[in-house]
């Protein structure tokens, strides 16, 4: 409870904006299947609307990850959660294809200047020790969002299947109205003379020299499992809501339930086990178990048909991911060092790679066989394992060798 006591209102506060916008996303979740079925969607359709909101959060996070440097943490967390609302307002309103990808762009500009700046802001305010639990808190206000989203969108929807989405768009908005009211800044704002001087010739780089450069760095691994884990992790929860609903029938309220008891473990981890489960394991061996389980409970959906099963093995599934994620942001906020809100920048980027190419490639899949989204899922995240395995290995070695 370290990190509370000496940074308790920073980090309440970017828990509680960061607890209302995903639970304003998570509102949405469970009635997405009526919604495409109102406006005659396909799979395909969904598939192309994901990737555009990563293909939009691809292009801007290198950039948010520098302005969050530059300009401010703060200030472009304000900005992306009012971005937030207006593209949950304009999903609400939509009568056309257009309007929604629309939505979804604007969608991945928010999401590209809220990440960089909160990992970047909750790196600030955390020592290297208490670095794993600061980003557990932060990962678990994700994941209550949640846990809470689906259950209140779930019954929103008997007041209409577009409610949830201006729910979404109010619960932006006051999280931008707490940030700007109660956060103080953790960075002062630089100069743009002094921003060049102090940054390497890196950093000032368009995005694609970033990413060419990247594999010259020590985290270039760690952004490989990234970029493949969200592209298999894409493929579950791309079409979760709609798989369920074409194999069993489920309605909004069942979708919630699910998607709610399967959360509520990640969020439990991450408050009160996860900084230990990291300091007696270690990232690296954290990440490759849940990778291994992430893919083999994944494909183990497409032969339970009781829905208690299904709800133990989606319980699996959220439970690895939610440890998942954070591993990896601990493991590449400690190679950062001082360049947190560009390494975010970049982990947010190859995040976005993986969920650009998931869910297209989901999406087709989708309407060829409904089970082959989880195939493909589950081969990518095991490969994804023997990845991880070997670069285990590699450092080992290498430590020796320096030893």
């Amino acid at each position: 409870m370290a990190i509370l006591m000496k940074n308790q209102g920073a980090v309440l506060i970017l828990m509680l904006n960061l607890f209302l916008v995903f639970t304003g996303i998570g509102l949405v979740i469970p009635i997405i299947p009526m919604f495409m079925e109102e406006l005659g969607i396909t799979g395909s359709a969904v598939g192309l609307l994901v990737a555009a909101f990563s293909l939009t959060q691809f292009l801007f996070s290198p950039l948010a990850g520098r302005l969050a440097d530059s300009y401010g943490r703060k200030r472009m967390i304000v900005i992306g959660m009012i971005i937030f609302s207006v593209s949950e307002w304009l999903f609400g309103i939509a009568e056309s294809s257009m309007l929604l990808f629309v939505s979804r762009m604007l969608g991945g500009i928010s999401a590209a200047l809220i990440m960089p700046a909160v990992m970047a802001y909750a790196a600030d305010v955390t020592s290297e020790e208490d670095r794993a639990t600061g980003m557990g808190y932060i990962t678990a206000s994700i994941t209550t969002g949640f846990i809470i989203g689906p259950g209140i969108g779930g019954y929103v929807a008997e007041f209409g299947v577009r409610v949830p989405f201006f729910a979404a768009a109010v619960a932006g908005l006051v999280a931008a109205c707490v940030t700007l009211l109660f956060l103080r800044e953790s960075k002062p704002e630089r100069s743009g003379e002094m921003e060049r001087a102090g940054k390497p010739a890196m950093e000032r780089s368009n995005l694609f020299v970033q990413l060419m450069r990247s594999y010259r760095e020590p985290y270039f691994l760690g952004l490989v499992i990234v970029f493949v884990m969200s592209f298999g992790l894409a493929n579950f929860e791309t079409l979760f809501s709609m798989f369920v609903d074409q194999k069993f029938g489920f309605e909004p309220k069942d979708i919630a339930f699910i998607l709610t008891f399967g959360s509520i473990a990640g969020a439990v981890v991450q408050l009160t086990a996860f900084s230990w489960i990291l300091n007696r394991f270690g990232e690296r061996r954290v990440i490759s178990i849940c990778l291994l389980l992430s893919g083999l409970f994944i494909i183990l959906t497409l032969f339970v048909h009781k829905y208690w099963l299904i709800c133990a093995v989606t319980f699996i599934v959220f439970l690895a991911t939610d440890i998942l994620r954070p591993a990896v942001s601990t493991q590449m906020s400690k190679l950062a060092k001082d360049q947190q809100g560009y390494i975010a920048g970049l982990n947010s980027a190859f995040t976005s790679l993986g969920n650009i190419v998931g869910p297209i490639a989901a999406g087709a899949l989708f309407d060829i066989n409904i089970n082959y989204p989880y195939t493909l899922a589950c081969i990518v995240l095991v490969l994804c394992f023997f990845l991880s395995l070997r670069a285990g290995k590699r450092e080992r070695q290498q430590s020796k060798m320096a030893a």
